[in-house]
């Protein structure tokens, strides 16, 4: 299985930009944050759209306990109303029934998406109502391990790549980003660490 933090890699990434560099020397090699794919990730990753890490979990914990199982057929079950008593908003709630039909009508098909390339993804994903660049990109990541992904809509990378190369805008960041190809997932994994790691959390 690919790995995106490998020894190899992370050899290529500091040798080649300072900035992976003086990260590494500082913090060192960041966790890879692996999650199985499939269902129950990508519905984390929606409830995980511009809210906390433990806000997302908490709320996916409640209706986690709430059903038999995270599953397709369970979450279609669910009425407006034991969403909300499961604090999932009705944005989200409705994300997660789009989800949930797409699969159930066999339009996505989770368990052959490693099949495709990166594009062939994006592409599927993102005719789901309420998934976009930013969830497919994490998917991508976490869950199926590409290894040249930089999710241009996460603020906490945006922020430390400005803040450790001195920058002013999203736009200088994203034309860095393109030279830390075809690692730039590993790059992605640094700049969390570093965001992470220098607010001691």
């Amino acid at each position: 299985m690919r790995n995106i933090v490998n020894a190899d890699d992370i050899n290529t990434l500091c040798n080649k930009h300072l900035i992976f560099r003086i990260i590494n020397d500082k913090y060192g090699i960041p966790p890879n944050w692996m999650r199985e794919p499939g269902f129950i990730s990508l519905s984390r990753i929606i409830l995980e759209q511009q809210v906390s890490i433990e806000s997302a979990k908490a709320h996916f914990e409640k209706i986690n306990s709430y059903i038999p199982e995270f599953t397709p057929n369970e979450i279609i079950k669910l009425s407006d109303q034991e969403m909300r008593d499961c604090q999932i908003s009705r944005q989200k709630a409705k994300y997660l029934r789009s989800l949930s039909e797409a699969i159930l009508k066999n339009e996505l098909n989770l368990e052959v998406m490693d099949t495709f390339n990166d594009h062939e993804i994006r592409e599927k994903l993102t005719k789901i109502n309420g998934i976009g660049n930013w969830t497919v990109d994490i998917y991508l990541m976490f869950c199926l391990q590409r290894k040249d992904v930089f999710p241009s809509g996460d603020i906490a990378v945006i922020n430390a790549a400005m803040e450790l190369l001195e920058y002013e805008t999203k736009d200088e960041v994203l034309n860095e980003s393109k030279k830390w190809a075809p690692l730039r997932s590993l790059a992605a994994y640094f700049l969390w660490h570093y965001y992470l790691k220098k607010r001691n959390r």
